[in-house]
């Protein structure tokens, strides 16, 4: 993980991430996490057929990791599991979005200062001069 991409306020967007997705051995589509409740997107990421097949049978959101290679059931290390509530396709079937309800505190790997893991991933947002700043809330 790159400390600085996660926490610092320089903008450093990874252009090549889908090119490297693509090159890739698995076939895979993109998934968004979604709050069921309140509608914040909490993370994208990738699921081959396994598994959307996991995520289906054991409730909870599952992917697969494109930078490891294997299978990536959310929260399996870190407790902070995402129950899924619905499973969504989109109109050309190539991409899915989870429904889902925070078991605990967060979604995201990252966490606050204080060590508690943020609600999501999208915890910056980008001013008009290129910077990013946290959310109230999230540093």
């Amino acid at each position: 993980m790159n400390k600085e991409k996660e926490e610092g306020s320089k903008l450093e967007l990874d252009f090549n991430k889908l090119a490297q997705v693509a090159a890739g051995k698995e076939a895979v589509l993109p998934a968004v996490a979604q709050d069921a409740d309140t509608g914040e997107v909490l993370i994208v990421a990738y699921v081959n057929a396994l598994a959307l097949q996991e995520a289906l049978k054991r409730k909870v959101a599952v992917f697969w990791s494109t930078s490891r290679n294997e299978l990536w059931i959310k929260g399996a290390t870190s407790g902070e599991f995402l129950d899924l509530v619905e499973t969504r396709v989109n109109c050309e079937q190539n991409s899915l979005l989870y429904q889902v309800r925070i078991r605990q505190v967060g979604a995201c790997h990252t966490k606050k200062a204080s060590g508690e893991p943020r609600r999501g991933c999208y915890y910056r947002k980008l001013t008009p001069t290129g910077e990013l700043e946290f959310l109230p809330g999230q540093a």
